[in-house]
């Protein structure tokens, strides 16, 4: 019987409130602002675990001795950032951002220390969490409907005879002819002479990138030279 009462009205209680309204942000977040552009389930699922992970893994690290929270915090958060080396290529820039968005408000809301203040100022430092959420998903907000987000695909062309910066025109309508795409933006990386090929990323108008486009993945080394039509 203790045992729920204080989940429901002990200490407890209040860091279950803070965790629904840090998921409740984040959900936000990432259903309704990143998720709707982008179509990434991989990073949809990374981001809502991610924070869900770090939340509480920050909230037991601060429950240590204060002497040592700080740097069990610090070393929590290195091993955190870590991981995010598990990918071959890097994360792309959006992706980045929202992840460090997501890391910084799950830490954030599991960092607010409550223990032993009055019932009047934990409903204060509980405004101050709501404040900072309603500021982060505003300029976020802002920040997405001024974004338009262009489609881009990675291909292996074939005709390096047009890659030239003087047969911009001819490339860019060979690609469209057979993409049957509208480009805006070609990128020629690597250049393979022995197999008469190139690995070009294309630009273009239309919807979002969805995961087909993302299959073929190409390395940073293959990204040396690269010329921007």
């Amino acid at each position: 019987m203790e045992f729920f009462n204080e989940i429901l009205i002990g200490e407890f209680s209040n860091i279950l409130l803070r965790f629904v309204l840090c998921a409740s942000v984040i959900f936000l977040l990432i259903d309704r602002l990143y998720y709707p552009k982008s179509k990434r389930r991989d990073f949809y699922f990374t981001f809502m675990l991610i924070s869900v992970v770090i939340f509480f893994l920050v909230y037991f690290m601060m429950g240590m001795d204060r002497g040592k929270a700080t740097m069990g915090v610090g070393l929590g958060l290195f091993g955190i950032f870590s991981i995010m080396r598990y990918r071959t290529d890097a994360m792309p820039v959006r992706e980045m951002t929202y992840l460090f968005i997501i890391v910084c408000l799950s830490v954030v809301h599991a960092m607010a220390d409550e223990t032993g203040l009055s019932a009047k100022q934990v409903l204060f430092d509980f405004g101050k969490l709501v404040v900072i959420d309603i500021i982060v998903l505003v300029f976020t907000l802002v920040c997405e409907l001024r974004l338009k987000m262009q489609s881009t695909k990675l291909i292996q062309y074939d005709r390096i005879d047009l890659i030239k910066p003087d047969k911009r025109e001819e490339l860019k309508a060979d690609l469209e002819q057979r993409l049957g795409l509208d480009i805006v933006r070609i990128e020629v990386g690597g250049v393979d002479f022995l197999k008469d090929s190139a690995v070009l990323r294309v630009t273009y108008k239309g919807k979002a990138r969805n995961e087909v486009d993302t299959m073929y993945e190409v390395k940073k080394s293959q990204w040396r030279s690269t010329f921007v039509f």
